[in-house]
């Protein structure tokens, strides 16, 4: 079983900047976001009488913030794995989605133009990584992990656990107020409540990270 989590909102998120490798802050909104995902992940596992559990994150530091919440919250200390880690976009990094859409509006048709940026990965090769970490992980049900990832590539996560083609890869949604769970070749969404105290979420990444 794999809890997916996307890291919570960042300033380059609520701006709708490209954020690829670069580094962005969660704001405080995007702390909520994982306070609520800890909780939640808090009540699940606490079903679930099969031990120990793992939190394995992108080393990028919004889902490494996002992972020390969750392992704050959960009593576990926070792996990390490059192959988990955003797509680059090459030269669009950093650049706000709408001007560049407004240089390639040939690209902007459907979701193939994450892949297209110059000096940028391709699907493919993100997909290997994230195939690659996925094939070394331990076979179900034995499998008790926790991983904190981004947008596209746990999307393309979700879709090499699943086996999906690419065109459904690509429609898949990447919620940062909800998790999912791969488990027995499906893949479950569960939503998120967000916490009362955003402050206290923040707390919770100085003594985590």
């Amino acid at each position: 079983m794999i809890y997916l989590c996307r890291h919570g909102q960042t300033a380059f998120n609520r701006e709708h900047r490209l954020q690829g490798r670069m580094e962005s802050d969660l704001t405080p909104l995007g702390r909520a976001q994982a306070g609520a995902m800890a909780d939640l992940l808090h009540d699940l596992i606490a079903r679930d009488q099969v031990q120990p559990w793992r939190i394995v994150a992108s080393p990028l530091r919004r889902a490494r913030d996002t992972a020390g919440i969750i392992g704050a919250k959960l009593g576990l200390p926070v792996e990390f794995d490059d192959r988990l880690m955003e797509l680059t976009v090459g030269e669009w990094e950093g650049r706000l989605r709408a001007e560049v859409a407004r240089e390639h509006p040939e690209l902007f048709t459907d979701r193939t133009w994450f892949f297209a940026a110059p000096g940028g990965e391709t699907y493919d090769q993100v997909m290997a990584r994230v195939s690659d970490w996925l094939s070394e992980q331990a076979a179900e049900p034995e499998r008790r992990l926790i991983v904190v990832s981004h947008g596209i590539a746990g999307r393309l996560l979700r879709g090499a656990y699943a086996g999906l083609s690419p065109a459904e890869v690509l429609e898949l949604d990447v919620p940062q107020d909800a998790l999912y769970r791969l488990h027995a070749g499906q893949l479950d969404r569960f939503d998120c409540e967000p916490v009362e105290d955003p402050e206290h979420a923040a707390e919770l990444v100085k003594d985590a990270v």
